[in-house]
């Protein structure tokens, strides 16, 4: 059986496609295959993480049967390995960009909103519709939400169980930027290419600081920032990078090596 999730390389340009048609479902297959694929990350991080999807829609979210099939005893381990395959998703070091060119619903959307990025198209609509069968969304997405748009947003977003366009969550900050539907994933891979292609000590170091901002406030940011800033003055590329920009400028050609 074909998995219902692939990953391929470009580079140091990782590609995850979800690619199970019609709907990209989110079943028990698409659930495994997504654990291992992220624990395969977290084991072997590449230099940035591109993830979209095959198909008119990019999900529509959880397929019903699994709540039907769920036994009340289990309910809790298994949101719980749900819950952490967008932890590990959201604790790689490197860039994580997520495409979204139509439809994302529910466990789609919460891994959407555990990358670093996320871009679509105006017209791409997105929803946490768990409402719809008395539920909760229950892989971090109301949490992740509320992050970024804040928790008045969260609230309404998930008690009206609406769709939203990616224009509209451009304007709330969800969404980091917008495409043209001709060309989309040609253009959201030359854009993750770029973050793979860049200086990825100095990306892990920007994702550790804001990281600790979110758990701790600017107080447990300032608090890292000085060992952090001071690993990467002992990294390969930054010493690469400030010889190049002395000898060539700003607009400096450096090859960075990830080290």
């Amino acid at each position: 059986m074909n998995s219902p999730l692939r990953l391929t390389c470009d580079g140091p340009l990782a590609i995850l496609t979800m690619d199970s048609p019609p709907l990209n479902l989110f079943d028990l297959a698409m659930w495994d295959a997504w654990e291992a694929e992220v624990a395969r990350l977290s084991d072997d991080p590449p230099r940035a993480l591109l993830i979209r999807a095959e198909g008119r829609v990019v999900s529509a979210g959880v397929d019903v049967q699994v709540f039907a099939d769920t036994d009340p005893a289990d309910a809790e381990s298994f949101w719980a390995r749900q819950l952490r395959i967008t932890q590990v998703l959201e604790a790689l070091p490197c860039p994580t960009v997520f495409a979204a060119h139509s439809l994302t619903l529910t466990a789609a959307f919460e891994l959407a909103l555990a990358c670093d990025l996320i871009v679509a198209t105006g017209s791409a609509r997105f929803g946490l519709v768990e409402r719809k069968v008395a539920f909760t969304p229950s892989m971090g997405g109301t949490q992740r939400l509320a992050e970024r748009a804040g928790p008045a947003r969260a609230r309404e977003l998930v008690m009206t169980g609406d769709l939203y366009r990616g224009s509209e969550l451009a304007e709330w900050g969800v969404v980091n930027a917008l495409f043209e539907p001709a060309g989309f994933h040609e253009a959201v891979h030359a854009y993750a290419m770029r973050l793979a292609t860049g200086p990825s000590m100095a990306h892990a170091a920007t994702k550790r600081i804001v990281r600790a901002y979110l758990d701790g406030g600017v107080s447990a940011a300032d608090a890292v920032l000085a060992s952090t800033a001071a690993g990467l003055v002992r990294t390969e590329d930054h010493r690469a990078a400030v010889a190049a920009f002395l000898s060539e400028g700003p607009e400096h050609r450096t090859t960075y090596l990830g080290r």
